[in-house]
């Protein structure tokens, strides 16, 4: 009788030991190890560098300096309203990545900031980086400010932008000037910067964006911090 006994007390340990590795193994976190995020484009820096202080405005018409990216991460891309294709299409997986965490884990939701820098400041007026970015997300922002301020920012997170003619230069005083000095694009650095939650530049994602990348890389990075 004993033996039965030890024989079932055995079974249930193992039974009870399975179930638990089981629960483990559905609540752990998918995560990516550094090789894993390099391979789909996310690249983060051996040692993540100080942002020094800057001062922008948000679509709120707020002050956007250093203590706006404190104690969250931020996705941070540098883009301009009028863009045609690489704009929309990233702010657009930044916001399914939102959208998905607040649907699977709120907490690292409230964690998780996607912001748009315009580089186009003589165009994006804040009341259009209102309606722009809020509609990729209500939660995310739209920021701009002088282009010298912006410039100061970018420069420290390795993202470069240039006005781009569209038209060859009307003659000064013609009826077309002004219609000419507004006929431009702007080329400008396609990457996702990541910032982390102590304001520093921890790395970047390259194109082409995916929100399964990025949505795992924001669950790797925020497990680790």
């Amino acid at each position: 009788m004993s033996t039965i006994k030890s024989t079932v007390l055995l079974c249930l340990v193992f039974i009870g030991i399975v179930l638990v590795m089981f629960v483990i193994s559905v609540l752990r976190v998918p995560q990516l190890s550094v090789e894993e995020m390099r391979s789909k484009g996310v690249f983060l820096l051996p040692t993540p560098r100080d942002i020094a202080a800057f001062e922008l405005t948000d679509h709120m018409g707020k002050t956007f300096d250093r203590s706006s990216i404190d104690g969250r991460w931020s996705f941070v891309f540098f883009g301009f309203v009028s863009c045609p294709d690489v704009c929309p299409t990233s702010m657009s997986v930044l916001g399914t990545v939102d959208r998905q965490l607040q649907a699977s884990d709120p907490e690292l939701a409230e964690q998780f900031q996607g912001i748009l820098v315009s580089v186009d400041p003589e165009r994006d007026s804040i009341e259009n980086l209102a309606r722009y970015a809020t509609a990729f997300s209500p939660r995310f922002l739209g920021v701009t400010g002088p282009r010298e301020d912006l410039v100061g920012l970018t420069t420290q997170v390795n993202v470069a932008f240039a006005k781009v003619p569209l038209a060859e230069p009307a003659p000064p005083g013609s009826a077309s000037a002004d219609v000419a000095a507004d006929a431009y694009t702007v080329d400008h650095t396609g990457n996702i910067v990541i910032i982390n939650p102590r304001g520093h530049y921890h790395g970047f994602i390259k194109l082409p964006h995916d929100a399964e990348t990025i949505r795992l890389t924001s669950q790797t990075l925020a497990s680790q911090f």
